[in-house]
């Protein structure tokens, strides 16, 4: 499904990206084509992208050809998907270590759409981290890798 959504294939094309999408939340979703589990979220944000076009745009990158924002997001597991709006990064409070991304494939497209309207009134009322409204047996759990300690 992923040759159904738009995607980023440099820094500079990322980097556009995050400047230029106003008034929505900018969806990044870091991965690998080919990975079974990001072909299932890709089936999932490609068939919510229409419902949500006047909240969010989705975009996918390859880890491979961005390795300054993999590492810069501290992206270890594929999926991982990275929210914006108007520039900046928005963070999601799932329950877990980690805010700063959803780290695996939704359970569900209404989980996913929750999410895009959660961060989005949040974002328009100025919030720079939301509450996650998935609820927490459908997030999935792993391990941070904390490297050099």
């Amino acid at each position: 499904m992923s040759f159904l959504l738009p995607q980023l294939a440099s820094k500079k094309e990322v980097d556009q990206a995050i400047k230029t999408v106003a008034e929505k939340v900018l969806v990044l979703r870091f991965g690998r084509d080919q990975d079974p589990v990001c072909m299932q979220l890709d089936d999932i944000l490609a068939k919510t992208s229409h419902d949500l076009s006047k909240m969010a745009v989705i975009y996918l990158v390859d880890v491979n050809k961005v390795p300054v924002y993999t590492q810069y997001f501290d992206i270890s597991y594929i999926p991982s998907t990275v929210f914006f709006f108007n520039g900046q990064h928005m963070k999601v409070d799932y329950g877990s270590p980690d805010h700063t991304k959803f780290v695996g494939s939704f359970k569900t497209k209404q989980d996913f759409i929750d999410l895009i309207e959660v961060i989005y009134r949040g974002a328009m009322r100025g919030k720079l981290i939301v509450r996650s409204p998935i609820d927490p047996k459908n997030i999935p759990k792993y391990d941070l890798l904390y490297q050099g300690i």
